[in-house]
């Protein structure tokens, strides 16, 4: 701040000037030696009889003098260039960081990540954020903008609304390339925005409110990001987090070449990087932190909206940086993204028979009484949301600490690259004689047996790596057989649903996919569709890596995986690994070579941006993009008109607090209510409670906790058409002494159309 930095054509006039004058006090300089050695008072006659003379006959005095000059003048150059500022691009960056709601409904409607048809949202535990972040080069031509949204995954139709509204906005300066939208991969944010039909049997259907909220939430967070851009550097740092996951899969893992797997001290990436963003002002802007871990602490039977895990450690940054400010508020703000998490679990005690408490670590997960469906992991706390509490603080701290240790600063210009990918046709060349190919779209058995994380409801395990006859038969009468083709493709996986042979009443899975690289100086973010295993993530890192660093005009690069990026595919494993058929293989939806065909095609755009070829690049095929009246079946149901009990308002306390409480106490109380769908285009960016304190001295009342903070939970249920709402704030031993109410907001539906009410407890004191 402060400085004076010169323009290109500003450091050029001062050059010439310099070197103008540097040649005119030379060739005094030698006219005045010359006139030294000469008898006659004429030194320029002198001089210029010497230039004259033959080459060879020049003085060794005059040559001498002439090298002082050119070494002179060599010199004033050098000074010259090493004043003038680096490159523009690696001087310093502009750079813009945004967070905006994108919670949406939280009523009546699937959650997204476990695929359990009774885990229906019924209430809200933390609001879902929306985190972008923008780095352009100083002159803002070249940008990169990378979100991470506290959604299940980024789907295909989201991403390319999204991509609609921004061009509506601003043209070409956000555009396929140059924008990554990930997902960190919450199991407890609202479903319904896909245009797919396995995900829309899934999610009950396509959930307009939904997908709005999630559309609204990211595009809102990149216009904040765009309008703080201001000068400033990027730093990043790496370091290992203890004790926060396991790999839920480590039959499959010690299917990988020994010699591969000795390279690793573990069966994880146990790794954080995270970039460090902060001001030529000294300021500090954001923070961006990739961990790899699955956000399941919270479990199946979970009902409250969340952002688990990753979103705990988002919370907790973000209220350390921005003091006095309210959660999801102040300038701060800082994202846990996903990387390839496809094997990691948060449960850290591992899995075991919730019945008799034996280990089931077998490869088939598998409880002696009972099956796979007994065969759970838990996490390290005393249940699910202390759970969350331990595995996010612990993410959190290394990251903080890791950012205030930040002193290797990333440098360098900014390049992008994507293309479209038909997945189900790549043909994968293995060596100059061997080759294999991708698969159309099929899931195996063991994806209907789910994962130690949550199980599947039905007697499939994981591990199979035959069908059955009688599921086969049932597949057969409802959706038809896969065809001979299809089964040789994927072997060795038993297929359940051959997807990509089923396209009624549309596609049931993507055929086109996003790939995708932003290069931000000497970090490379790699934007994968889906979920990569720990040792599928190592092998695409190292690949991308080498590519860039082949041709030398890049340097050392860093590598970071960015999840769940553009489109969802499910899960990526290694060849080695799909061979055993869990979960993760029987959910790699291309087949064997899924990888080896990725890590093809993202070496072909690191290997364009390393050769700054990447305007060469084929673009690829289109995605579709489905009309809205294609996308209406299974058609999600809009909510009914909501009752009330007699004689009483939207509003009315049902259960009232009591005068007093202790901190660690939880206070609780309910409401009569309306449906909270009817609020999600009225409470973005609100609350639907508020904890407020009396200010004795003003006579105000103060908001201090409010539906986005940890310590409050908002439980709705309903009976037919009436609803209740009850509220908690568990007390924190931080909290101040001294009288508190607290009120509830929402919107209630009537034949005349959406209207909002309002509540508030009586006066309760909190005591120590």
């Amino acid at each position: 701040k402060g400085c004076r930095h010169f323009t290109s054509l500003e450091v050029t006039f001062i050059a010439l000037f310099l070197m103008m004058t540097a040649v005119a006090v030379g060739l005094i300089t030698i006219m005045a030696i010359s006139n030294s050695k000469s008898s006659n008072n004429e030194p320029g006659k002198q001089f210029f009889k010497n230039l004259d003379s033959d080459p060879d006959t020049i003085a060794f005095s005059d040559l001498y003098a002439y090298l002082i000059v050119f070494n002179g003048v060599i010199g004033i150059l050098e000074n010259v260039i090493e004043t003038k500022p680096t490159d523009s691009t690696t001087s310093h960056y502009l750079i813009g960081v945004g967070r905006a709601d994108c919670t949406g409904p939280l009523g009546d409607l699937p959650l997204m990540g476990y695929a359990n048809p009774d885990q229906t949202a019924g209430g809200l535990h933390t609001r879902l954020y929306s985190r972008a972040f923008i780095v352009a080069e100083p002159e803002g031509t070249k940008r990169v903008v990378f979100v991470s949204a506290d959604i299940g995954m980024v789907s295909q139709r989201l991403r390319l609304e999204v991509l609609k509204k921004l061009k509506s906005k601003y043209g070409d300066q956000y555009r396929q390339d140059n924008v990554i939208l990930s997902g960190t991969h919450t199991h407890s944010g609202p479903a319904g925005y896909f245009q797919y039909t396995i995900f829309m049997i899934t999610s009950k259907g396509y959930i307009k409110p939904s997908i709005n909220a999630i559309i609204n939430g990211i595009v809102k967070s990149i216009d904040r990001a765009h309008q703080n851009v201001k000068a400033g550097r990027i730093f990043i740092n790496k370091g290992e987090v203890e004790n926060s996951s396991i790999n839920r899969s480590p039959h499959s893992y010690r299917q990988n070449p020994q010699a591969e797997r000795n390279r690793y001290k573990s069966n994880t990436d146990t790794d954080l990087m995270v970039l460090k963003l902060v001001g030529l002002d000294g300021n500090d802007l954001g923070a961006i932190s990739w961990f790899a871990v699955h956000p399941v602490s919270m479990n199946n039977t979970n009902r409250l909206v969340n952002s688990d895990n990753m979103g705990y450690a988002s919370y907790l940054f973000e209220q350390e940086k921005n003091v006095g400010w309210l959660p999801g508020e102040g300038p701060f703000v800082a994202a846990f993204a996903s990387t390839n998490l496809g094997d990691v679990s948060p449960n850290t005690k591992g899995p075991h028979c919730v019945n008799t408490g034996e280990s089931c670590d077998n490869v088939n997960s598998y409880c002696p009484i009972g099956g796979s469906k007994m065969c759970m992991a838990m996490g390290p706390g005393r249940d699910m949301f202390h759970s969350t509490q331990i595995i996010g603080e612990q993410i959190y701290k290394k990251s903080k600490e890791l950012y205030m240790a930040a002193s290797q600063e990333i440098k360098g210009p900014l390049h992008t690259a994507h293309q479209w990918v038909k997945m189900s046709n790549v043909t994968v060349q293995f060596n100059a004689t061997h080759s294999g190919r991708t698969c159309k779209p099929a899931l195996g058995y063991s994806f209907a047996a789910g994962t130690i994380d949550g199980v599947g409801s039905l007697n499939f395990t994981q591990g199979a790596v035959d069908g059955d006859p009688f599921w086969d038969t049932i597949r057969d009468m409802l959706l038809g057989p896969p065809s001979n083709e299809t089964v040789e493709c994927h072997h060795p996986k038993p297929i359940l649903f051959s997807t990509g042979e089923m396209s009624k009443p549309l596609p049931w899975h993507p055929d086109i996919v996003d790939i995708q690289i932003a290069t931000i100086g000497s970090l490379a973010v790699v934007a994968v569709p889906g979920e990569f295993t720990t040792m599928s993530g190592r092998r695409l890192r190292e690949a991308v890596k080498s590519e860039l660093e082949l041709q030398g005009a890049l340097g050392p690069m860093d590598v970071v995986i960015a999840g769940l990026c553009n489109v969802y595919t499910h899960y990526i494993t290694t060849y080695e690994e799909y061979q055993v058929q869990r979960y993760e293989a029987a959910s790699t939806i291309y087949g064997p070579h899924t990888l080896s065909a990725y890590i093809q095609h993202f070496r072909g755009l690191a290997k364009a941006i390393a050769e700054n070829t990447v305007s060469s690049l084929p673009k690829g095929p289109e995605p579709p993009f489905f009309n809205d009246s294609q996308l209406s079946f299974p058609r999600f149901p809009d909510n009914p008109i909501d009752r009330k009990p007699a004689s009483t308002s939207f509003g009315d306390v049902l259960q009232e607090v009591e005068p007093s409480y202790k901190k660690g106490d939880i206070v609780e109380m309910s409401f009569v209510s309306g449906n909270p769908r009817n609020s999600v285009e009225h409470q973005a960016e609100k609350s639907f409670l508020t904890v407020e304190k009396h200010n004795t001295i003003s006579g105000k009342w103060e908001i201090r906790y409010n539906d986005a903070s940890w310590e409050t939970r908002f439980y709705w249920t309903k009976r037919l058409t009436v609803s209740n709402a009850t509220i908690q704030w568990h007390i924190p031993h931080t909290a101040e002494t001294g009288l508190y109410r607290i009120q509830h907001f929402g919107h209630y539906k009537t034949l005349q159309g959406i209207k909002p009410y309002g509540g508030t407890s009586l006066t309760f004191e909190v005591l120590n």
